[in-house]
């Protein structure tokens, strides 16, 4: 699903998606077609299985294949209890980076048809963003997902790119067009960081 397909519109205070005021649609079944990663990723104390998936819901083949995508299978490997190893109050026994990719994990087991990512790869270094960033997005095909990045190079490889100014809607575009569109406020972004 594209980002076209899910027809956001912020209309008088109401979010539509697909046509439909989602104030009308129940709040647990909307939670569950939504998945947010936060800036400032939360872990919960317990195991990293339950996590992972709290309502227990998926295979251990499946939780195994998230921790693939995100680049954490060896750290749960070394574990002494794998799946079933702690983790402490707020997650501190992992890095932020590690929390981060713990919540990139569980919005993948999510299967959600929207991903909102909020500066979600903020405290993974470049390169192990470049290195999972084309895995990663393997396993959202059919997605539509709202990025807010703050690291210009970590959205090049966008759909499209759509440039607020003062909160109004500036450019809605691929990255290359806006990057070839004369007075481009995300060109300007972009040449700015070389």
């Amino acid at each position: 699903m594209s980002i076209e397909e899910l027809c956001f519109f912020f209309l008088s205070g109401r979010i539509l998606i697909d046509g439909q005021d989602i104030s009308q649609v129940p709040l647990t079944q909307l939670r569950r077609k939504i998945a947010i990663i936060p800036q400032d990723p939360v872990l919960f104390t317990g195991s990293i299985r339950f996590n992972l998936d709290p309502f227990n819901e998926r295979t251990d083949d499946e939780l195994w294949e998230s921790l693939e995508i995100a680049q954490l299978k060896k750290v749960v490997t070394d574990l002494p209890d794998g799946l079933d190893g702690l983790v402490t109050e707020g997650g501190e026994n992992f890095s932020v980076g590690q929390r981060q990719l713990f919540c990139l994990a569980r919005a993948f087991l999510r299967k959600s048809k929207i991903l909102v990512m909020d500066e979600a790869t903020a405290s993974i270094d470049m390169e192990t963003v470049s290195f999972m960033i084309t895995p990663y997005w393997s396993g959202f095909e059919n997605v539509g997902g709202y990025l807010s990045r703050h690291r210009v190079a970590t959205i090049l490889d966008s759909d499209k790119i759509l440039t607020l100014d003062d909160g109004n809607l500036v450019e809605y575009d691929h990255p290359d067009t806006l990057l070839n569109k004369e007075g481009s406020i995300f060109a300007s972004l972009v040449n700015a960081k070389k």
